[in-house]
């Protein structure tokens, strides 16, 4: 029978998620890729340091073992094949299984993500992730530099999400945008019985609720909610986890508030937020990632450069 990787949960990671190769990058931004392809060629037998995504992926892959394969990480990059030598012996030097990789050269590596059926995509490329965000993947960006993972809980692999824009639509982020604070509120409130839309994350969240259910021991999976949104309209949230058949663990309505400190104390593999402030913020802490989603990421055209409106025929 040919190889399949239904029923597990599948992470594509690009190579500069999965480890420091800013340096090495330097000569590839500059438009020398002949250079950056001699440097990691040099460098092939040295171990690339971990980068933002290294403690999630190296966790996730705990849940397999001889018994079952849970959860496939295939290497999504747009790297040359050479450089992709060096990106699986780094992986081998970290004691990770990973099997599958996609080395582009340059080129477009989402259109990657449908053949390999993704629950998520991290990246350090903006546009490849705005990309693969709008072919329905679940895809972060992540924020460079942003520290690594605490090491106290090594059997547990722990993701925060933001909620409106990440797990559930923006819906009500729109109301707050165009109307403020008490509309929100007020929207939210009247709504509460009502479950919000999906979100781009909530593929993922179904993907780790399947693998939670599954069990793996020693691993386990623990999820928290960190989102803007205090009481009231904390109750739609809730509603709408529960209307879905899903759960999370930890579930922080911070009003407002930092969410930096928070997650500091949290200390997952990694957080996904929609608002640049946000990450920024969460990435001085944890590793994070930003999730191009949303009227918080809609830069709307500048009523000098719109269109007017054309009258209906009739």
């Amino acid at each position: 029978m040919p190889a399949t990787l239904q029923d597990q949960l599948v992470v594509a990671v690009s190579s500069r998620a999965l480890f420091d190769f800013e340096e090495e990058n330097l000569l590839f931004d500059a438009g020398d890729p002949q250079a950056y392809m001699r440097l990691q060629l040099e460098r092939i037998d040295v171990p690339a340091r971990p980068g933002v995504a290294f403690s999630l992926v190296k966790k996730l892959l705990a849940f397999n073992d001889a018994t079952a394969q849970r959860v496939e990480v295939v290497v999504l990059s747009r790297n040359d094949p050479v450089s992709g030598m060096r990106v699986f012996r780094s992986v081998a030097a970290a004691g990770m299984t990973v099997q599958r990789g996609v080395f582009t050269q340059g080129r477009d590596p989402f259109r990657y993500l449908k053949p390999l059926g993704a629950h998520l995509f991290l990246s350090a490329n903006e546009a490849d992730v705005r990309q693969a965000l709008s072919l329905g993947f679940p895809a972060a960006r992540v924020a460079i530099g942003a520290p690594q993972a605490g090491g106290n809980y090594p059997q547990e692999v722990r993701i925060a999400f933001d909620g409106d824009a990440v797990l559930f639509a923006d819906e009500a982020e729109q109301v707050f945008q165009k109307r403020g604070l008490a509309a929100f509120q007020a929207h939210e409130k009247r709504k509460a019985a009502q479950p919000l839309p999906a979100g781009p994350f909530k593929p993922l969240l179904d993907a780790l609720h399947r693998l939670q259910r599954a069990g793996a021991a020693p691993m386990r999976l623990r999820t928290a909610l960190v989102t803007a949104r205090s009481a009231p309209a904390h109750e739609r949230a809730i509603q709408t986890l529960m209307a879905w058949g899903v759960s999370v663990d930890e579930a922080m309505f911070l009003g407002g508030l930092p969410k930096g400190e928070f997650l500091r104390e949290f200390e997952p593999d990694f957080f996904f937020d929609d608002q640049t402030g946000h990450i920024e913020n969460a990435a001085a802490h944890v590793p994070a990632g930003h999730v191009a989603a949303g009227v918080a990421n809609f830069t709307p055209m500048p009523e000098t450069r719109r269109r007017p409106a054309r009258s209906k025929r009739t």
